[in-house]
């Protein structure tokens, strides 16, 4: 048997200092700049690679679908998966995504410290979470999830320079066709669960003065593009009861659906719900001109499926309704269904207690946003952590989270690196 001592107190400085070292190489006056397949984001991973070589003596693997991977061998081939992202959107803050790789890091560090560890550790940094470029979101780890059909969703896809993404791949060493081939790669590595820390995005957690949470899962998607088509003309000419005004159609069903969350919300975390309508496309666009068609999009977000279920047929009541009262035809175009991902019980129950340790309370709540996590529930037994977003908000150069606080989600996180270690050396 291997001799392993014990591992050192988990602390977060080098963590801190590391990614104040990423900022300052990969962001400039406008936020973070590390948009996947671009060179800010090569120069990210450039680093990653050089940190990882310089602490453990580790080389970084680059997987089909881009992801990249550092690999800790313990005494069994059973293993532990944690990361996060080093993409950002344009003009990002400094922790979005980053967090939770720079944190892998200082755990590979704490386990390597103390010998072998009693399993694999394995920590990725998953190819273009974001989607800034390209619009798909999670692309690296549902390449590796077993569900991204390369040729179907990507192959097709264009930057606003032009650049094709096979292109954009190629240049970074991916062949768009053999990206299917990470998910094997990934669970040849026999993966018992997985493990993320991230910062919130939202104000929840600040709101209810918590420095870091539990995140129970990840909220099912609707997003559809609702299109009014009523009749163009002269603004001037035409009396309102003559009228078939699309915009006022699609006005009137922006309006239901606040009206539709309101009514599905509940008072906790769990069963809080979302609806959205943040695009507006008006045709002709005169202003001399009621407008002939109108498309609006709807992203309804819930944790529970058979509430989200309620929220869409609503929402298609309420566009029939408004088409009606505007003489107006409708049609619903999807964009995109995901089901609520949540996560498992017994990790759940593992963080809460980690969580408490470090931060003296444990507050449960689920991800309005997705995340790389949700892509690894169907394989693995996967959790999260979030720490407090302050202010509230990310995808933006003012995201922040207060030092105190980072702190105390980074020591939870270490924490349950090394009780989840310990939970899948013990299992069969």
């Amino acid at each position: 048997m291997t001799h392993r001592t014990s591992l050192p107190e988990p602390a977060s400085e080098r963590v801190i200092a590391d990614l104040r070292a990423l900022a300052a190489r990969t962001s400039n006056e406008r936020g973070a700049q590390r948009v996947a397949w671009g060179p800010v984001w090569r120069e990210a991973r450039a680093w990653f690679a050089e940190t990882v070589k310089r602490d453990l003596g580790l080389d970084v693997q680059t997987d089909p679908a881009g992801n990249n991977w550092v690999t800790l061998p313990g005494a069994s081939k059973k293993s532990v998966v944690f990361g996060s992202h080093i993409d950002s959107v344009p003009g990002g803050g400094w922790l979005d995504g980053v967090l939770g790789v720079v944190a892998g890091i200082e755990a590979l560090r704490r386990h390597a410290a103390a010998g072998t560890p009693p399993v694999t550790l394995h920590l990725v940094d998953w190819a273009d979470e974001e989607g800034a470029r390209y619009g798909r979101s999670l692309q690296g780890s549902a390449a590796s999830a077993g569900t991204l059909d390369p040729e179907k969703e990507l192959a097709h896809l264009v930057d606003r320079a032009g650049v094709k993404l096979p292109d954009a791949l190629r240049e970074n060493g991916i062949e768009l066709a053999r990206m299917v081939d990470a998910h094997p790669w990934m669970m040849s590595r026999d993966p018992r669960a997985y493990l993320e820390l991230h910062i919130e995005q939202g104000p929840v957690l600040e709101a209810m003065k918590k420095p870091v949470g539990v995140v129970l899962g990840t909220m099912g998607v609707e997003r559809n593009m609702v299109r009014f088509e009523g009749q163009a003309v002269h603004a001037g000419a035409t009396p309102i009861p003559l009228r078939k005004d699309a915009f006022l159609a699609a006005a009137e069903f922006a309006l239901a659906c606040r009206e539709i969350a309101k009514k599905h919300s509940g008072r906790t975390p769990r069963t809080r719900v979302v609806a959205t309508c943040g695009v507006v496309k008006v045709e002709p666009g005169f202003v001399t001109a009621v407008s002939g068609a109108t498309e609006i999009s709807l992203d309804l977000r819930a944790f529970d499926a058979d509430v989200l279920a309620k929220m869409q047929k609503a929402a298609v009541r309420a566009a029939a309704k408004a088409a009606k009262a505007n003489g107006c035809r409708v049609s619903w175009s999807p964009l995109l269904s995901i089901a609520p991902r949540h996560f498992d019980e017994s990790l759940l129950a593992l963080t809460t207690e980690c969580v408490r340790e470090a931060a003296g309370s444990a507050p449960l709540l689920p991800s309005g946003p997705l995340h790389d996590a949700a892509e690894m529930v169907p394989l693995m037994p996967t959790v999260m952590i979030f720490a407090q977003s302050s202010p509230g908000i990310s995808h933006t150069r003012f995201e922040d989270t207060p030092i105190p606080h980072l702190d105390k989600s980074i020591r939870a996180f270490l924490r349950l690196v090394e009780r989840t270690v310990e939970k899948v050396a013990a299992e069969p």
